[in-house]
């Protein structure tokens, strides 16, 4: 019984990262498309502030992110300086019906980051590709808010073609 409820639960990938910012940086970073569009992905429409709006985000075929270049996004909840929660409704199979999660807070100077790419059906080696490039996204978020300049795709750090 063990082992099939270990085979049914979802599986997360996490990562925190503190920028030397106020923390409405970071939450105007996740809820304009200025924002996202300077840290995640230069190709980017929509309105990411406005609850049950939809967000396409665009990366070129083959390319580090995903063989599938089309993203769309649907905004699920925003709480000012706060929260921001996403679920994926378009773009590689993996990634339908998942929910990207930001949780931010202010620690001194840092605004904290708390990233949850949640709900994963299984862990793999597109979910590791995924991870390591949520990590260069995050540091990417955290240069956006320190510096007022990112490395979105497609000037982000490249770590392997997927496909």
């Amino acid at each position: 019984m063990n082992e099939q409820k270990e085979k049914n639960e979802m599986v997360d990938i996490l990562h925190r990262v503190g920028a030397v910012a106020p923390r409405e940086k970071v939450y105007d970073a996740l809820t304009t498309i200025e924002g996202v569009a300077g840290w995640w992905s230069k190709d980017a429409e929509g309105d990411p502030g406005t609850v049950g709006e939809m967000i396409r985000f665009g990366f070129e075929p083959g390319s580090a992110v995903a063989a599938d270049a089309t993203f769309r996004i649907k905004v699920l909840e925003t709480k000012r300086d706060e929260l921001v929660r996403w679920e994926v409704v378009e773009g590689p199979p993996e990634w339908i019906g998942t929910e990207l999660r930001f949780d931010i807070a202010q620690e001194d100077e840092y605004a904290i980051v708390r990233f949850g790419h949640l709900g994963w059906k299984e862990p793999g080696a597109f979910m590791a590709h995924c991870s390591t490039k949520w990590a260069i996204f995050m540091m990417s978020l955290k240069q956006l808010a320190e510096t007022g300049t990112g490395a979105p795709a497609p000037v982000d750090v490249q770590i392997s073609n997927w496909h």
